[in-house]
């Protein structure tokens, strides 16, 4: 089984808590992206990165001297978000980080498919960025199916804890023979199951932390997860789609 989540916008370098231990698998890529964004007025950045002008200008600054064979900082340190700090990985037990190394998978705009401790250098570029290359008009284009089947040729099983944006960029192109299991954490509301992106994105991160810490091997060793409040509801669930629920 492998696990999916999303990467985090914001970002940082780490080279002293724990070393990289390789490469992206389509580094190449990441550097054609990145090259392709350094050749890009700040105005036209900012605007696709849909951020503050302070924001724009610390990511153009990075892009000035961003230097991806010379990344010092796992993937799993990287990304700062909610959901990485709900998951912990600098107090994880050496076993744990094992386990994720393993079994854990980041998806990306920039860098496609991360393994948690492949050397990644702070980026801004969303799934979502409408930057054209290669003929495509986004990054869904960009990646197309190659995603898909790198995640495919790793393993025939895939438990989704990323948000949609991510997800789309794999599901659509995964061939018959994958399991597809997505996780999805919801507020009852009266008679209504709401999904709070703020609590969905801290159970993602603490769900991570609970199948790394029992060793979990497959998406049936999730259901006993009971962080935060919620509760598996098998009323709510099907094969494809575990549901969690937290009561209001």
């Amino acid at each position: 089984m492998k696990i999916l989540i999303s990467p985090a916008k914001k970002m940082r370098v780490d080279s002293d808590s724990l070393p990289p231990l390789g490469k992206p698998a389509f580094l190449a890529d990441a550097k054609r992206l990145l090259a392709t964004l350094q050749a890009m007025p700040p105005e036209q950045l900012k605007a696709l990165w849909g951020c503050s002008e302070s924001l724009a200008a610390m990511n153009v600054e990075r892009l000035r001297t961003a230097d991806p064979d010379r990344a010092l900082t796992p993937a799993i340190l990287a990304y700062e978000g909610i959901q990485y700090q709900y998951m912990a990985p600098q107090v994880m037990e050496s076993g744990q980080l094992d386990y994720i190394q393993a079994h854990l998978r980041i998806l990306s705009g920039m860098y496609g498919v991360l393994r948690p401790f492949d050397a990644v250098i702070p980026y801004r570029l969303e799934m979502q960025a409408k930057l054209p290359m290669d003929g495509q008009k986004d990054l869904y284009g960009f990646w197309g199916g190659r995603l898909a089947a790198h995640l495919a040729a790793e393993d025939n099983c895939l438990l989704d804890l990323a948000s949609k944006e991510y997800s789309r960029a794999v599901r659509p192109h995964l061939p018959d023979s994958v399991r597809w299991v997505e996780c999805r954490f919801v507020t009852r509301k009266g008679d209504k199951l709401v999904e709070k992106a703020t609590l969905c994105k801290m159970a993602r991160g603490r769900m991570v932390r609970h199948l790394a810490e029992k060793g979990a091997q497959t998406p049936e060793d999730a259901l006993d997860f009971t962080d935060l409040g919620f509760q598996y509801s098998a009323a709510d669930s099907r094969p494809d789609t575990l549901v969690f629920i937290k009561e209001d």
